[in-house]
């Protein structure tokens, strides 16, 4: 009787919930007491939740987010000494019975309106799209130049003086450099460059794009100026 009446005292308290815990209004704490505050209620929680669940897990529902447990609102299996010791003293959880679950459910609805998916369409790129595109980048590069700094070392084995680069230049990295200094986007495969480049000084890399873009007055092709220097 004793174990009874410190149960009951115990459920009363729900009805004194923070309402932080439960993310909720004065509507939601309201509705937590008068359903706390039922007698049948109390001896429904008695009978399902400890007399018939002494040797079995009980389940129950987070009203705030608990460690290594679950996040507010989910439903969850825990010990019973568990529950009546520490999740129910300090109003972390309630006992997964219909009229806690419905409150719940409720509350969460208006505190956190569902999320509408967003669906993002993948318009495909037509042909038009990307002559714009080449026609941009022909028209940066037009009198543009590329400028790299390496550390050299000088190779005199030829009987003049040859300043190697002591790591080369790729083509990945002038794709690199392009999109850093002349904020152009070109593809790997724009560039014919067969080998990297070893030793400092000025290039014309050639570059491949459609020949329906018209070539600037005085060019015969497009080409990328590259200019690679010690430091």
């Amino acid at each position: 009787m004793a174990m009874s009446g410190r149960l009951s005292s115990k459920l009363s308290l729900i009805s004194e919930v923070p309402l932080a815990l439960f993310g909720g209004s004065g509507n939601y704490a309201s509705a937590l007491h008068i359903a706390a505050g039922k007698a049948n209620a109390v001896e429904k929680v008695q009978a399902g939740y400890f007399n018939a669940s002494s040797y079995r897990k009980l389940e129950v529902i987070l009203t705030t987010s608990v460690e290594k447990l679950g996040k507010a609102g989910e439903t969850v299996k825990v010990a019973p000494g568990y529950f009546r010791n520490h999740l129910m003293p300090k109003m972390f959880a309630v006992p997964n019975i219909e009229k806690y679950a419905y409150l719940i459910r409720e509350q969460r609805k208006l505190q956190q309106p569902e999320e509408v998916e967003r669906v993002v369409k993948v318009v495909p790129q037509t042909m038009e799209d990307k002559m714009k595109q080449y026609q941009a980048v022909a028209k940066r590069l037009d009198n543009a130049r590329l400028v790299l700094r390496r550390q050299i070392r000088v190779n005199k084995e030829s009987g003049t003086a040859l300043y190697e680069l002591q790591s080369p230049v790729t083509r990945d990295e002038l794709v690199s450099e392009a999109a850093r200094q002349l904020c152009v986007n070109i593809q790997p495969e724009n560039l014919y460059l067969p080998e990297p480049f070893s030793t400092v000084g000025s290039f014309e890399v050639p570059l491949h794009l459609p020949k329906s873009i018209p070539l600037p007055e005085g060019k015969v092709r497009w080409t990328l100026d590259v200019k690679i220097r010690g430091k």
